[in-house]
């Protein structure tokens, strides 16, 4: 059987992708090689074609789902509120329920964390995130209260995520958000 010039690649961007999604859905130690590969109709040993290892393909799903996040951000970025905009995305139900298409910080970057792996996305992912803010500030001294509101972000997903209780879960997420949003109302009537 003869595949298309560009199967390789398609086939190589699939396995990407599909890596992208479980490694956020179920975590990256959990994600077995084999059950992905078979997820997407491959044989196992089909992976080393593609990549020299696990962590390899961990750092390439990474830089896919910053992707994703980078055009987001940009549409968040550019609207009249960006601040409000980010910070209502960033906690809202569905970036709580959905980890599997959300941003990697939480997933991917907190366990690579646990695991003393350090990733240079991570580095790109959150420096980008981190000069949207700052510039939506726009005020001297920006940069740490834009360091402060990411980690303040990051914290309330993560444990809204991991509570048993929904009322809890909200209650995070609630009020973590109107604090953020009037720390962002303070800042702009101070700059003025």
């Amino acid at each position: 059987m003869r595949y298309s010039p560009d199967h390789k690649a398609q086939t190589h961007q699939r396995i990407i992708k599909e890596a992208s999604v479980r490694f956020r859905r179920d975590g990256i130690s959990a994600t077995g090689l084999q059950p992905l590969m078979k997820a997407l109709n491959l044989t196992h040993g089909g992976f080393y074609a593609h990549f020299k290892s696990k962590d390899e393909l961990v750092e390439k799903a990474l830089q896919t789902a910053a992707a994703e996040l980078d055009a987001h951000c940009e549409m968040l970025f550019s609207q009249e509120r960006p601040l409000e905009a980010f910070i209502d995305s960033y906690l809202s139900e569905w970036h709580q329920t959905t980890p599997d298409q959300g941003r990697p910080l939480p997933t991917m970057s907190a366990e690579l964390g646990l695991r003393a792996q350090h990733s240079p996305t991570t580095d790109v992912v959150l420096g980008a995130r981190l000069k949207q803010v700052e510039a939506a500030l726009g005020r001297p001294g920006a940069g740490d209260q834009s360091l402060v509101m990411m980690s303040t972000l990051v914290g309330a997903l993560v444990l809204a995520r991991s509570v048993e209780s929904a009322e809890l879960a909200t209650r995070i997420m609630d009020v973590v958000r109107g604090s953020l949003k009037a720390q962002v109302s303070e800042s702009g009537k101070a700059g003025r």
